[in-house]
């Protein structure tokens, strides 16, 4: 042992590289504070503007008009508890669990927390300890599980002068290493910091959306309720309370206050519909990412196939079957691997007794590097592992012979004898095969139901694997999943450029590269697709959080499970439709209650602006517009996010809400007007303009319901009536407080007759709007085109 390794750091070297920050101790954190999370959620702009109101109205004693404050505190309460849930979910990840360390300090041996270590630190590593920073040995050997880094269940050699990851395991051996990166600089802290680092961008598109639209509107508010109140106060001279509750009415009814709850609450119903379904949400809005995906990228293992593994058949290369099966048996015996495959065998064998037992003489542990392990006995050295990598220069002699395995969908492995004496680890030509092993994962008793579903939906299936493309290939088939032919080597895509190309033509990737699945997402995503993918291991993260959706199953990695945003709890893929398809209720049902929401803010929106530019005073109050909003968007909005809808979600969520919603705002605003024009002409009271107003708000509320659910049936006629009937009672019973009044006769014949008017306005307005979006569309078309022209 060398001089440095028996001295290590001496104090003052410990104290200048804990001075340069070089310490093993985590200092970036990507969580919130409890206060932080609170802050985020109450003290928001549109908060600001509820409670501004909300003082106004208490000022003036207009106790009626603070209906929306329920609401108001419903969506702050609402999001703190997300937040709360997420991080809590998130702060469970913890990739390293070592807390303590032997270091050499001064020439001795101490006991140190991982935390007080720094780089450059001498520190001793034996069986069973976790290695907590990337460090390189310099004395001694050790074997090391890799699994929580690559995935792949194997123990690798570690000698000196080899670098060992932060994450890994020790499962034998003994030996001294230098701390190369500490901290925030070792790999696993890099991993666990991507892992829980949040994404800037929104997590779908629909939340996007109406996040867009909400800081579009947060724009317009001030200006436009400074307006409208100096006009109101200033202009036409109103008093100083009803220039209060006309502007806080107008800005009332240009906030979705109802939209971010309904969202919420439709997303909620869907994670416990699904989690009957043993099916966990870790992110609520992921059911709608995975709604949308038109890729869907899938491992063989544990997705198409079941997650256990069986040897179908073994023989004989050669004429001596038995004495090559009891060197096996011996080498099973022997071998210190105790992965899915090695298992698989022994299993084979279990009502079988070996002789007695061979003398060990060296043992090379199966790598996933090099797909081969090996054992030297007295009476040979024998080889277990891949063709392609075991029988190097013979493959050719067998090539025809294992393809013909491999294309049936069956898994092969060589156990061969090495005639090098001594046998150093490397393989020579010197290699005679002796017995081919096959084994298999069996089909999962669904797995071509669920493709076929997922075929006719237009989602396509990328299938991604670490085995023999062939035999990938031929699995994929069995499952019936289309396009299986179509084949590649992952091990030949050794750039972006291959890797771009490759991702749209070939469906089966085999050979395929833990660095290289977040690059295949990444390539699609670059094509303009949305990705789903899933994934078992650690070495799954980075890809699972690049694609637009993860999903974990409960039989991998904790780290996996936590970040996924869908977890399959008993692991079982046929699950897949059904959560689509409740993600395609909730969205598709969101969607249309949004352009509920949306018809009172554009209406609200166009009302204030006329307000402003002809000098009227707005006509409705805030108490008016929540019982307009309760029966015509609220509760039935509500009520329509638990019916069921199967269809596929198409166009942009902003774009059809808006093609739904202006025609019937259009329609609110020119009533109302008219309603104001009429009011002047026969001098009617602004009570009764403004209950007329509600009137026909309410009869355009109920006409763009029914028309949004069409084709009715006897659930849907029920809510409506529901409804209708709530807000007619609610207006006769509670009139005092939504501020209504007794209407005259020729108020009455008015609202009648334009109410009769309204329908066919809609229809008129509603083409107006198709031609004019249906031409945007050819024009946004023609602008792509010519821009992808000029590219070219």
């Amino acid at each position: 042992m060398s001089k440095e390794i028996l001295t290590g750091l001496s104090q003052k070297e410990v104290k200048a590289r804990v001075q340069k920050g070089l310490v093993n101790e985590v200092t970036v954190s990507t969580e919130k504070t409890t206060w932080q999370i609170i802050q985020s959620n109450v003290f928001t702009y549109f908060n600001f503007i509820f409670f501004v109101l909300a003082v106004l109205l208490v000022i003036v004693q207009s106790w009626n008009n603070l209906l929306f404050l329920p609401i108001v505190i419903i969506n702050s309460l609402i999001g703190i508890v997300q937040e709360l849930r997420a991080r809590k979910i998130l702060s469970k990840m913890q990739l390293l669990h070592h807390n303590t360390a032997i270091a050499m300090r001064d020439g001795r041996e101490v006991q140190l927390d991982t935390k007080d270590l720094v780089q450059d630190d001498i520190v001793l590593f034996s069986s069973g300890d976790q290695i907590y920073a990337d460090a390189c040995l310099v004395s001694g050997g050790l074997r090391v599980n890799e699994a929580q880094l690559t995935g792949e269940a194997d123990e690798i050699v570690k000698k000196e002068n080899d670098t060992i990851m932060s994450g890994s395991f020790v499962v034998s051996g003994k030996a001294y290493a230098r701390l190369e990166k500490v901290g925030d600089d070792s790999y696993i802290n890099q991993l666990t910091l991507k892992a829980k680092e949040v994404s800037g961008k929104e997590e779908s598109e629909m939340v996007h959306s109406v996040n867009n639209l909400v800081k579009a509107i947060g724009f317009l508010i001030i200006p436009l309720g400074l307006i409208l109140f100096f006009q109101s106060y200033v202009t036409n001279h109103e008093s100083f309370q009803v220039s209060i509750v006309s502007t806080v009415g107008a800005i009332i009814g240009m906030i979705p206050e109802g939209l971010y709850l309904l969202m919420t609450l439709a997303l909620a119903l869907g994670a416990v519909s699904l989690a009957r379904q043993k099916v966990l949400l870790n992110s609520m809005k992921g059911i709608e990412s995975l709604s949308r995906v038109d890729v869907l990228c899938v491992d063989k293992t544990g997705t198409i196939t079941e997650n256990t593994m069986k040897v179908t058949q073994i023989f004989s290369v050669h004429q001596n079957e038995n004495t090559s099966r009891e060197a096996l048996k011996q080498y099973l015996a022997a071998s210190p691997d105790e992965n899915e495959t090695i298992a698989a065998i022994r299993n084979f064998f279990v009502s079988e007794i070996a002789k007695e037992s061979w003398a060990v003489l060296s043992t090379f542990p199966f790598s996933s590097k090099n797909k081969f392990g090996a054992i030297c006995f007295n009476e040979g050295t024998f080889i277990l592992g891949a063709p392609e990598f075991v029988l190097k220069e013979k493959l050719e002699e067998y090539r025809s012979y294992i393809q013909k395995y491999a294309e049936s969908g069956t898994r092969v492995l060589v156990f061969a004898e090495s005639k090098e004496q001594p046998f150093t680890g490397e393989l020579t030509q010197t290699i005679e095969p002796l017995l081919f092993i096959l084994l298999e994962n069996p089909i999962r008793e669904n797995a071509a139901e669920t493709f076929s579903y997922f075929n006719v939906q237009g989602v396509e299936v990328k299938v991604i694997s670490g085995d023999n493309p062939v035999t990938v290939a031929a699995v994929a088939a069995k499952a019936e999943i289309p396009h299986a032919e179509n084949y590649i080597d992952a091990q030949t895509l050794d750039t972006d450029e291959k890797i771009t190309q490759a991702v749209e033509k070939y469906t089966i990737f085999g050979r395929v590269t833990p660095q290289q699945k977040q690059k295949f997402v990444q390539a699609l995503q670059a094509n303009q697709h949305k990705v789903a993918m899933t994934g078992d291991g650690v070495n799954d993260i980075l890809a699972m959080k690049t694609a637009d959706c993860s999903i974990a199953m409960e039989s991998g990695n904790n780290a996996t499970k936590q970040i996924a945003q869908v977890v399959l709890l008993d692991s079982d893929f046929s699950h897949m439709p059904h959560i689509v398809t409740e993600g395609r209720r909730v969205v598709n049902n969101i969607q249309r209650s949004a352009s509920l929401f949306l018809v009172k803010n554009i209406f609200s929106i166009s009302l204030a602006i006329l307000s402003s530019l002809f000098a009227f005073t707005y006509p409705l109050q805030a108490s008016q517009i929540s019982l307009i909003s309760a029966f015509t968007i609220g509760i039935p909005g509500f009520m329509l996010a638990l019916e069921p809808n199967k269809q596929r979600i198409r166009g942009r969520f902003i774009r059809t809400v808006l093609q739904n919603a202006i025609p019937a705002a259009l329609v609110d605003l020119l009533a109302v007007l008219i309603v104001m024009v009429c009011g002047r002409i026969f001098r009617l009271s602004t009570q009764e303009v403004a209950t007329s107003s509600v009137i026909l708000l309410a009869v355009v509320g109920f006409i763009i319901i029914i028309k949004l659910i069409q084709p009715l049936n006897r659930m849907k006629t029920t809510i409506v009536l529901f409804n209708i009937i709530g807000l007619i009672v609610s207006g006769l019973l509670f009139h005092s407080i939504f501020s209504l009044s007794k209407i005259s006769p020729i108020t009455i014949i008015l609202t009648i007759i334009l109410s009769l008017m309204l329908e066919s306005l809609m229809r008129f307005f509603q083409y107006i709007s198709n031609r004019l979006f249906a031409t945007c569309d050819q024009w946004l078309n023609r602008y792509q085109a010519a821009k992808k022209i000029s590219e070219i």
